[in-house]
């Protein structure tokens, strides 16, 4: 799996440049305005990783990857284990970079940055533990249009409920003191849940 999980950070590597301008551009705007950076840098990640489904599928990777030794057990498992490296190591970037800003700009505020990362780790694997089942099903094609769809309906639904619930006060000091504690518990499970589901697919998919 080590070899996989390398040959998808190597594939990463060549589009890191790009991301790195696009950084630094939108971080010199946001010195000077209202611009909220917390969120970039996890789903920057996710394009990365889903464009390696791109490579993999345009040099028919999947063919030769199965002959291997547990092949198709360790291209699932690599992919997962990749995304959630790069993903730690953007969150990582985003905090450096929110405290930074926050700083700069003397707006400050822990509690906001580790209340914007928690939520960012949830969105990102949310989405991908719901996105990747469907490109080892039906491939990158398909398993882009469907990240687009579900962000597009995730968000939508989510400010159409904060608009017409009304959220009990003991409930908002609950997740106030055991949010992050929750996120990670159902992070963890979602994507348990969806290693199993790709694993299974790609064990009974045909190439």
């Amino acid at each position: 799996m080590l070899g996989f999980i390398k040959k998808d950070l190597f594939l990463i590597k060549g589009n890191m440049k790009a991301v790195g301008i696009m950084l630094a551009v939108l971080i010199g705007m946001a010195l000077f305005q209202d611009i909220n950076l917390a969120f970039l840098p996890s789903f920057i990640s996710v394009v990365l990783f889903l464009s390696t489904f791109s490579y993999d599928e345009y040099n028919k990777w999947d063919s030769y990857a199965i002959t291997l030794p547990n092949g198709r057990k360790h291209v699932v498992g690599a992919k997962y284990v990749t995304t959630i490296i790069l993903l730690l190591i953007s969150v990582a970037i985003a905090t450096i970079l929110a405290v930074v800003i926050g700083k700069v700009r003397n707006q400050l505020n822990l509690e906001e940055i580790v209340g914007t990362m928690g939520g960012c780790i949830f969105a990102v694997i949310l989405l991908i533990s719901i996105t990747y089942p469907i490109i080892f099903k039906f491939g990158n094609e398909k398993g882009r249009i469907a990240m687009f769809v579900i962000t597009f309906l995730g968000v939508s639904l989510f400010t159409i409920l904060l608009k017409s619930i009304n959220i009990p006060k003991d409930m908002i000091s609950f997740l106030e003191q055991y949010g992050i504690i929750l996120i990670i518990i159902v992070s963890i499970l979602i994507l348990i849940g969806s290693y199993i589901l790709s694993k299974y697919i790609y064990e009974k998919k045909e190439f």
